[in-house]
């Protein structure tokens, strides 16, 4: 799609029971994206590896002209950022880990250091399929950040490649903005008059950003906004959960001092300890 800033797609593959599904994953989603689509290996190469995965790659349904297969020795996580840089990269997929015996998934190590400091966006699984499961509903931030409005950008191009069905723009507000005793009716009255205050401050400021967002990625798609009183991160998570989102769309942590550099790592720390769905977490030129 023109203007689409996902125009160069990576993902690492090891040889365990979930490269078939990654494999497809990453095929339908570079054809989706019309995007260059890197397979990287970090380990040695063999003619018994070369072969597993050429087998996989022959069977996939979607085919590509624009693909390119590395293999490389060292440390995962640096030669994975060295190769994102060198192939200029736009969109890291990684995998999710299963607690076991436990329906919940979360980001091993390697996938979390590598969600916190990749030079490009990161795209988590939880439950990489063979067969395609359509992305028909998206939850996206929108808190109140210098990068917010390019991760909105960012998430309809996305949305639209995919064909998404909706996306609901979600901005969380803390409970200190309420600071008020509810234990009369009047502190009653006091915190609805706030929260309506509130609610109407923040559908004002989602509504501006909506407006500069092009018409040809909205049309088609069902938009709604909602707010939310909680902690951030932990908040917007359990909202994905709750509406069965398909995939839920964040700011990166944002690389400066004071407020927001505290805040926002602790966001996605809520998320990648217990991840709600898919998660896409847009690195902008904002927090690079």
């Amino acid at each position: 799609m023109s203007g689409s800033p996902f125009h160069k797609i990576l993902i690492g593959f090891a040889f365990s029971p979930n490269l078939k599904a990654n494999v497809f994953e990453a095929m339908r989603l570079a054809s989706f994206l019309d995007a260059h689509v890197y397979f990287l290996h970090v380990g040695s190469k063999s003619v018994a590896k070369e072969k597993t995965f050429t087998d996989i790659l022959e069977d996939s349904p979607v085919k590509s002209e624009k693909l390119s297969v590395i293999w490389e020795k060292g440390e995962p996580i640096e030669i994975i950022k060295e190769q994102c840089k060198k192939n200029n990269i736009s969109l890291l997929l990684l995998g999710a880990m299963q607690r076991e015996n436990m329906l919940k998934f979360y980001m091993g190590s390697i996938a979390r250091k590598l969600t916190r400091n990749a030079p490009c966006s990161v795209l988590l699984l939880i439950k990489p399929s063979v067969i395609r499961k359509p992305t028909q509903h998206m939850v996206v931030n929108a808190f109140e950040s210098p990068q917010t409005e390019s991760t909105i950008l960012s998430a309809f191009h996305f949305g639209k490649a995919l064909n998404v069905n909706k996306i609901t723009l979600v901005e969380e507000i803390n409970r200190s903005e309420v600071a008020v005793e509810a234990d009369d009716d009047q502190g009653l009255r006091k915190v609805t008059l706030i929260k309506e205050k509130l609610n109407r401050r923040e559908l004002t400021r989602v509504k501006e950003i909506l407006s500069h967002i092009p018409d040809s990625l909205i049309e088609g798609i069902k938009v709604h906004s909602q707010n939310i009183f909680g902690t951030r991160g932990y908040s917007i998570g359990h909202y994905a959960k709750v509406v069965r989102a398909d995939l839920l769309i964040m700011n990166a942590a944002e690389n400066r001092k004071g407020l927001f550099g505290r805040i926002f790592p602790q966001d996605l720390e809520h998320i990648l300890s217990e991840l709600p769905t898919d998660v896409l977490v847009i690195k902008t030129k904002e927090n690079g």
